[in-house]
């Protein structure tokens, strides 16, 4: 006799052999893993065809076939673990975990997880009484589909942020676009990397998705392009993190102020620091209905094998080297927790397979579990990955795809 994990799938138990499990948090990955295939239909050896990497159902033979080896075991329980890696449980009145299992259990963790991301990053300030915006363009470039602005506004009291904003041309009286926040990689360049400007091919969606008819800002972000002065020791943030979420925060109230956007329609987009800059500005403004990520994000123990030093300068987040020494299991959130909080805006993640930085296997890990969270909201198909063979990049293909895809769900 061995013993076993088991676990419930659409009523059925299914018992997997210990010495097949390495960590019993693999379990939690496994439940949705075997959940999502018993709802499609587990296919027959042979038959494995998915848009996502094989990995995902390889592991599903040898432990079906565990499960049948030893099936008069005596099974054991999961026991809930309060871990940021999973999305299985949630904190009640005295902190203690309980199973998730309704929207209003998971309000409770998505509160836990803002708070955690916030105690690393620094709290967001309050923004009741906000400076007036005081658009002020220092430059005006005419194309024949749209007009492009350089622009500063007041973010707050002493400092402004500089922006390209892009203005279609053609507009019907009284009608209105949807506008786009569209966030840059790291480039001293800054915004004008995503106006094509760039030595780089695939980077200038800010310019496409205006040649589309979008309204579309691209700020700079701290330490970058016109931004390059900026000092992090005289400002009120923990965090360069929190700041940046600050000023994107003031470029989707710009967006919103405009005659030509239809507020109800916002959506982000961005690759690699703008792949992460666009999920963390989403956790916080509810105004953004739909994020684009390229190449942003991966679970923190699969970031360069759980090396956290890229995290940890002025304009990231200090305290994971300074209050978290660098550890993973100290951080006090992961990506697990803020894919999902995304939920239930849409959520589209370009992972390329042979992306040094972030890692696609950790996409892996999360996708299941934050697919959960979605499928909670009712809205499952608002989730998408794409697995593009590439690198560090945002392929034609897949960007054209995520520009259908801020069509779909701006329409």
């Amino acid at each position: 006799m061995c013993e076993e994990f088991s676990f419930s799938v659409n009523g059925t138990k299914i018992s997997i052999p210990r010495e097949a499990i390495a960590d019993p948090g693999e379990i939690l990955i496994l439940r949705e893993r075997y959940t999502m295939a018993a709802d499609s239909g587990l296919p027959k050896a042979g038959q494995f065809r998915s848009h996502r990497p094989m990995a995902t159902y390889r592991i599903l033979i040898p432990l079906l076939a565990g499960v049948i080896l030893c099936p008069d075991a005596s099974a054991q329980e999961v026991p809930l673990q309060p871990s940021h890696q999973s999305l299985h449980w949630y904190p009640d009145e005295t902190g203690q975990p309980q199973a998730l299992k309704t929207l209003g259990d998971w309000k409770k963790r998505r509160a836990s997880i803002i708070a955690g991301f916030e105690e690393a990053t620094g709290a967001l300030p309050s923004r009741e009484d906000l400076p007036d915006l005081d658009m002020q363009v220092t430059a005006k470039i005419e194309t024949a589909t749209y007009t492009r602005e350089t622009i500063t506004l007041a973010s707050e009291a002493g400092d402004r942020t500089p922006a390209f904003l892009y203005l279609p041309k053609n507009l019907i009286r009284g009608e209105k676009r949807p506008g786009i926040l569209a966030l840059h990689p790291t480039s001293q360049l800054g915004k004008k990397i995503v106006d094509g400007q760039g030595e780089r091919p695939n980077r200038a969606y800010a310019r496409e998705l205006a040649e589309r008819g979008y309204v579309v800002i691209a700020p700079d972000y701290l330490s970058f392009g016109d931004y390059a002065d900026y000092d992090f020791t005289t400002d009120r943030y923990e965090s360069g993190t929190m700041k940046g979420i600050w000023n994107h925060m003031r470029c989707v109230d710009l967006l919103t102020s405009r005659p030509e956007v239809d507020r109800e329609k916002i959506g982000a987009i961005g690759h690699s620091l703008g792949g992460h800059n666009a999920i963390f500005v989403a956790l916080f403004d509810e105004r953004i209905k739909v994020i684009v990520s390229s190449c942003g994000w991966t679970p923190l123990h699969d970031y360069y094998g759980g090396d956290l030093k890229g995290w940890t300068s002025e304009r990231y987040i200090p305290a994971i080297r300074d209050r978290y020494a660098l550890d993973p299991d100290q951080v006090p959130f992961d990506y697990y927790e803020l894919i999902a909080a995304l939920a239930p805006a849409a959520f589209f993640s370009n992972s390329p397979l042979r992306d040094s930085n972030f890692d696609w296997r950790g996409v892996e890990k999360v996708a299941p579990q934050a697919r959960r969270i979605y499928e909670l909201h009712g809205v499952p198909e608002k989730m998408r990955i794409a697995y593009p063979d590439d690198e560090h990049d945002f392929p034609t293909n897949e960007r054209e795809e995520s520009y259908r895809f801020l069509e779909k769900w701006l329409q």
